[in-house]
């Protein structure tokens, strides 16, 4: 009887590829950010590649912004000098806007988590410095109810698809939401300051899994920093060793020049 629930078992698994491998025929792999049709999937087309404004070297040694040119290694902007960040430092594989806006969006409210795999190759490209062997992905979470509605959360996403690429342990559940804040959207930066304090903990199962380990915050985007900053504060409260942040996109396209 066996036998024949394991062979049953490989048909049905051989006529789903075949299934998978016809659908697939008929509906070509398009650019998530513009539909043209794309040799790949989890790629872009030329087009929107070229258009994507990546982050290159040189950058903030602290908040991952770029230079418009090389002030040597460990150079940190003026922002980062007057104004440190709670987090110890950030990186990002793009600047949120145009088409990396767009990939940002499809993901998040479009539904499109295919995105998240792509996305999660070129942070983890910017992020490597971050990446070291036994540090901790750690997702910023959502609330549940705003988790039940999306039915995904994108930052979760993010951090399997850099966990894949990297070997860097991921867990997705060490930091909770203890309340459903405001949409941070069209807040000022002392509004989403109060709108996240208090919001966070670290669950009792990440608990002993963050105690005296480097844990990198994995996020969508970078805007003010507040969400990241109150993430960061009870991680140090329960003994991370240091607190960096690892996102898609930063929201600030002002080159940042000593």
């Amino acid at each position: 009887m066996g036998v024949v629930v394991s062979s049953c078992l490989k048909v049905a698994r051989g006529l789903g590829s075949l299934a998978r491998a016809a659908f697939d025929g008929l509906l070509p792999p398009r650019c998530p950010v513009c539909d043209a049709v794309i040799a790949a999937d989890h790629s872009l087309c030329p087009a929107c590649w070229t258009a994507m404004p990546f982050i290159e070297a040189p950058w903030c040694d602290r908040l991952g912004t770029p230079f418009s040119h090389d002030l040597g290694e460990g150079a940190l902007s003026a922002r980062a000098i007057a104004d440190p960040p709670v987090y110890d430092r950030a990186r990002a594989a793009t600047l949120y806007k145009g088409a990396a806006r767009d990939l940002v969006l499809r993901l998040k409210f479009g539904a499109r988590r295919d995105v998240a795999g792509l996305m999660g190759q070129l942070m983890a490209r910017n992020g490597r410095d971050l990446l070291e062997q036994g540090s901790l992905l750690v997702p910023v979470p959502l609330h549940r109810l705003r988790l039940w509605q999306r039915r995904f959360n994108q930052a979760a996403l993010l951090a399997e698809a850099v966990s894949r690429v990297s070997g860097v342990a991921v867990e997705p559940c060490a930091l909770e939401r203890t309340r459903r804040t405001r949409q941070q959207v069209g807040l000022t930066a002392k509004q989403r300051q109060v709108n996240v304090r208090g919001a966070f903990r670290v669950s009792p199962a990440g608990r002993d899994k963050i105690h005296g380990r480097n844990v990198i915050l994995v996020d969508d985007v970078l805007t003010t920093g507040s969400t990241l900053a109150a993430c960061t504060r009870v991680l140090r409260a329960a003994g991370a060793k240091r607190v960096d942040v690892l996102t898609f996109a930063i929201a600030d396209p002002v080159t940042n020049d000593l």
